[in-house]
This record gives structure tokens, sequence and C-alpha cells, in this order.
């Protein structure tokens, strides 16, 4: 099995009486600054086609009036992320207490060649790269989109054996949490009166 198989087969993720299974992501939804931008980005540079669209002048959960435009691209599993242009030219403010690389969009690509090609494709249309960047079990790049959303394509690197492994230990790590937090806040107070 390749990697890239390997990461469409759930780890852990048995059907359960408790709760009605999910079984994926249907879609995530970011608002944008401006829909043919996003589209132009989303279709002609990274290939996810447009495959709907939806606007209205009011929100059909809340019934509030806010026109808007709703974008969804399809990913090779059918799954989509989608943005919302609410036709005042603005993106989402980032949040000042949150650094930069915290919320992003991570998306997968079959393997390693096919995360260096993106990049390549990415950095000769005059997109900023940063990586490739190992993380256990995966090798990412990131880039930020024109909504200043960071996008994280990535690619599985670990065997079937080594993400079971992972999937055990989370659950130790995060029984663990409070001690490690306690460990970040004391080395945080040192390295604040060192300064």
């Amino acid at each position: 099995m390749t990697p890239s198989t390997i990461a469409r087969q759930p780890l852990r993720n048995q059907p359960s009486a408790a709760f009605p299974r999910i079984f994926g992501l249907h879609h995530v939804a970011y608002r944008c600054k401006d829909a043919e931008e996003t589209r132009h980005f989303y279709e002609d540079l990274l290939q996810l086609p447009l495959v709907a669209i939806v606007y209205h002048d009011e929100v059909p959960s809340t019934g509030e009036y806010c026109p808007y435009f709703h974008l969804f691209f399809e990913m090779a599993d059918g799954s989509c992320v989608a943005f919302f242009d609410l036709y005042d030219n603005k993106a989402t403010a980032p949040d000042p207490d949150t650094p930069a690389w915290v919320n992003h969009l991570a998306l997968q690509v079959a393997d390693e060649a096919a995360l260096l090609d993106a990049r390549q494709r990415l950095q000769a249309a005059g997109i900023d790269v940063v990586g490739p960047a190992v993380h256990e079990a995966i090798k990412s790049i990131y880039f930020f989109d024109p909504n200043g959303i960071r996008v994280e394509l990535t690619c599985i690197i670990a065997s079937r054996e080594q993400l079971l492994a992972r999937a055990d230990r989370a659950r130790a790590t995060m029984a663990d949490r409070e001690r490690l937090a306690a460990e970040v806040r004391r080395r945080r107070a040192a390295k604040e009166a060192q300064a």
C-alpha cells in the first residue's frame, strides 16, 4: 500500500450506535473578499473545479439579511472548499492573538512528487511557498490564498503501521496534556525572565 492510499482509509473511525457516523468532510467554508479572484486561485491555479454557486439576500439558517455569493470548489474525493463573498471587498480579519500559521486549510496530495510539483507550479505563478517541512507522518508546503488564508498541501510519508502507532499514542498524549502545558508555561516564564 502506498502512503497516498493509506491516507484514504480510516485508522480508528468505526460505526457506533451512540451517534450517527460522520463519513467525511462535505465542505469547509471561509469568507473571501472577491469571488472572481478566489475562483481564479482555486480553480485555475489549484485546479479545483467550481461545482456550485449559491446566492441569497437572506441567510436560510438564521433569516438575517446578509446578501452573499457562495462558491464551492470540488476536491478529488468529492468534498469541497467553499467561500462566501459578502459583496463588501473584505476578507476575514486575522486574530491578533493567534499566530498566522495556526488557522489553516490543509489539503492532501497523492505523494511527495505531487507535493514538489505543486510547489514548483505555485512558485512559478508568483506565490510565496514555505517548505517542504516534515511533521512526523506528513510532508507539507504552505502558502497564502488571496484572502489571507494559509493553505497547506500535504502528503502522507508514513506507513499504515506508523499511522496506527501514532493514533495509539494520541490518547496517551492527550491524557498527559496538563503536564505538557505546565512545562510550556514554565519555559515561557523562564524565557520572559531572561528578556
